[in-house]
């Protein structure tokens, strides 16, 4: 898709920095949002979106999580995507795109642990989830093929939990709301500049040198949130932490999906088409440069492969068909996002560090932030417990279902 470099006009009533899933989100949202007819600027540092989270993500989605409002949100993702073309409107273009629900099998290798995944099973069922716990008889009943002779329990979800093909969600964002009216344009924010009080944002001025004023600006802008949010003078405690996945192939292929399983090595894998997938952080997991996606090569061979062949032997003979390394905007706090306005500069609104959960919580957190602008209010999923005031005030909303 071939954006402009520059904008149409000198002000905009909405300005989304960073084109990707959220803030393609918060735009097609806004444009479908009854009542808000303004004018909205996306600008998007990279339009071939090469290295952004958005094209190296897993797409998956789980409501296995461990706060209440994390679930609602999945809920309402796996909602959109199921009726994603009555969402668009009704659109005859728009494919409609389909929800494998493998589901996800969170494993325990404790009592402790399997304590805590039966805790985090009422939780998930009270929100309307269906995850059940499984003992390892039951596991071995429906997946025989798994080695579960250090397993002491899982929880799994079948209900609207699995894969779905995000990028046809990001694509119809970007189109439609073009064709509303919403501006995309390849450059990047160099400055921002506060009004005479300090207490909102007056203008951006672009790399290419000019200057755009501004009613509201979103920072959507990925593992670069920090760097947009810095030129307020506003700290953001995200870091851009590597992600590996791993596409391979199986001499004995299984009889059935492989849920996305967590196993307690850290290593996770899955059904992907005629082949697998698996994914890891690596052994030593530090902060790196948005732009630094080196490889560890030795992490399939010392980590990954051991851990699928001892959990599926039959995965003692696969090869490995591709890899890559993405970044997760990696929220250090308490690895839960951060939404909505700034505390101090009110038209400053944050959707940032989802810690590897953007993707399958774009649905919700687009159309919150369209609420937000539009109305001054959440109407929808309140969101609140996601704002900033906790950054500032150090006070962590811990999820603790992270892989």
């Amino acid at each position: 898709m071939i954006y402009p470099p520059v904008p149409k006009h000198s002000h905009y009533d909405v300005v989304i920095v960073g084109g990707a899933m959220l803030g393609a989100s918060v735009a097609w949202f806004l444009t479908d949002t009854p009542g808000f007819d303004g004018r909205i600027l996306v600008i998007e540092r990279d339009p071939t979106y090469q290295s952004a989270a958005t094209s190296l993500t897993n797409s998956c989605m789980r409501q296995q999580f461990s706060q209440e409002i994390n679930v609602r949100i999945s809920q309402f993702a796996a909602d959109f995507v199921n009726n994603f073309r009555t969402y668009m409107g009704g659109d005859p273009r728009v494919p409609q795109p389909v929800l494998h629900s493998f589901g996800y099998m969170y494993m325990a290798a404790t009592r402790a642990a399997a304590a805590g995944l039966r805790d985090l099973q009422k939780l998930q069922a009270r929100a309307g989830a269906g995850t059940r716990f499984l003992t390892p008889g039951e596991i071995d009943e429906a997946y025989p093929f798994y080695n579960l002779t250090d397993i002491t329990g899982a929880n799994h979800n079948l209900t609207d939990e699995g894969y779905f093909d995000g990028g046809t969600l990001f694509d119809w964002w970007k189109r439609s709301a073009r064709e509303r009216g919403a501006e995309f344009i390849a450059n990047e924010a160099a400055v921002l500049t506060l009004g005479p009080n300090g207490r909102r944002i007056d203008s951006v001025t672009l790399a290419s040198g000019q200057t755009i004023s501004c009613g509201t600006l979103v920072n959507a802008a990925g593992t670069r949130a920090p760097n947009v949010a810095a030129m307020a003078g506003i700290a953001l405690p995200i870091e851009p932490r590597k992600r590996y996945t791993f596409i391979f192939s199986a001499e004995q292929p299984l009889d059935r999906d492989l849920p996305l399983t967590i196993d307690p090595s850290g290593v996770h894998m899955r059904s992907d088409g005629r082949y697998y997938m698996a994914g890891c952080p690596p052994n030593d997991d530090p902060a790196v440069a948005p732009d630094d996606f080196t490889a560890d090569h030795t992490l399939w061979e010392d980590k990954v492969w051991p851990a699928l062949a001892h959990r599926i032997p039959r995965f003692e003979a696969i090869r490995l068909i591709n890899s890559w390394v993405g970044h997760y905007d990696y929220n250090t706090l308490d690895q839960n996002a951060i939404v909505g306005p700034h505390c101090e500069i009110g038209n400053f609104i944050f959707v940032n560090g989802f810690s590897g959960h953007g993707f399958q919580q774009s649905p919700a957190m687009g159309r919150g932030v369209a609420e937000l602008i539009a109305y001054g209010e959440y109407r929808s999923l309140d969101l609140s417990a996601f704002g900033y005031d906790r950054i500032a005030a150090g006070r962590p909303f811990i999820e603790r279902a992270v892989i």
